[in-house]
């Protein structure tokens, strides 16, 4: 075992006077072989943590080019799927990512990096991890990656906030995909690159096609505005109309004409009647033009909308229309209301029992005034 040991840093330290030879000189080509030749030596050897520091090493030694640096780390993911346990695999990607970080030629392999770890994480039940890990990377403006990965991995970004309930982050990734770019056709977007632009790289094969993505972003969209239907919090209508005006005209086509406008008009009414409920539901008294401006809506609206659902037996409300303030109460079962009358009856015995005998000491001291 020592003799390989042995064996192995010496042909490391060979490799390594040649790859200084070839930086000092220049050679692209010669510095990237001696770089892979080192990274391949340690595999076969079965040697990870050599492997993790000869690629820190490789990459601090001074004037290292960066073609060799990018050789070397797309050398080495090959190998990630080929470790021997989970924990020699989380040690190699962070390896690679922290000899990525901050550098632009190779902010694609990080990013795909960190979307590994953080797969990892999320299998290992360790979602707020999984989901710092994604947002810190901000993949929109990468030139040189796909479109369809960069999509890919914003969806990814933005489901990992919806699972671990961070709604406010979650809505403002998925601002950072328009739907017209599922529109697009990818084969006229392929032109031949002008001189100074970035050679962009072809997404890899387990990236789902444009319309696969078009799938999971709406299913995703559907998924926030349900979940902000179930939160008791008011919604603003304006700003939630805002943000899916585009996506909805976009699939308005799909509804089918005329049924698309009824749509439009529900998924209006059921916000509303969502608001109510929500208002009912923290205030006992509210005046109509505070519920109207919570509601978006002129105070004709509101009260209309208020006076549709009190008739439909879906809250009990009365609106005092000379001082404009509207009363809610809670509905109360058979039970409730006789423990209610009871309570009452009770209290207006007792004060006419307190009644009666304040007149009766008042009649005992008149009488003692007029002996007397």
């Amino acid at each position: 075992m020592d003799s390989n040991n042995t064996n192995l840093d010496a042909a490391i330290e060979s490799l390594l006077n040649v790859e200084k030879q070839m930086r000092l000189a220049g050679e692209v080509a010669g510095t990237r072989k001696a770089a892979i030749d080192i990274v391949e030596l340690c595999f076969k050897a079965g040697a990870w943590k050599t492997l993790n520091d000869q690629i820190v090493l490789l990459s601090k030694r001074r004037g290292q080019l960066k073609q060799a640096i990018t050789a070397m780390v797309q050398k080495a993911m090959e190998y990630i799927d080929l470790t021997p346990d989970m924990d020699t695999r989380i040690e190699l990607i962070k390896t690679l990512s922290s000899v990525s970080a901050g550098k632009i030629y190779v902010e694609i392999e990080r990013a795909r990096l960190i979307k590994r770890l953080a797969k990892i994480k999320e299998e290992q039940g360790q979602i707020d991890e999984a989901a710092d890990l994604m947002q810190e990377v901000a993949v929109e403006t990468f030139g040189s990656m796909a479109k369809t990965e960069k999509i890919a991995f914003i969806l990814e970004q933005v489901r990992l906030c919806l699972d671990r309930q961070d709604f406010v982050r979650a809505q403002i990734l998925s601002r950072k995909i328009s739907p017209r770019v599922f529109d697009a056709d990818p084969s006229k977007e392929k032109r031949k690159p002008k001189e100074g632009d970035n050679i962009v790289q072809d997404a890899p094969a387990d990236i789902p096609s444009l319309l696969e993505l078009k799938r999971i972003y709406y299913e995703l969209m559907i998924r926030l505005l349900l979940k902000q239907l179930v939160t008791m919090e008011v919604i603003q209508w304006t700003s939630l109309w805002e943000f899916f005006k585009e996506e909805y005209e976009n699939e308005k086509n799909y509804l089918g004409g005329a049924l698309g406008d009824k749509a439009a008009e529900d998924l209006k009414l059921r916000i509303i009647e969502h608001n109510i409920l929500v208002v009912s539901k923290y205030y006992s008294r509210i005046t109509l033009k505070r519920l109207a401006d919570l509601l978006c809506l002129s105070l004709q609206e509101a009260e209309k909308h208020l006076s549709d659902m009190v008739n439909s037996k879906a809250l009990i409300a009365k609106i005092d229309r000379p001082m404009g303030v509207v009363f809610f109460r809670t509905a109360q079962d058979s039970n409730g209301i006789l423990n209610s009358w009871a309570t009452n009856l009770e209290k207006l015995l007792d004060l006419v029992e307190k009644s009666c005998h304040q007149i009766h000491k008042e009649t005992m001291i008149h009488k003692a005034v007029l002996k007397a």
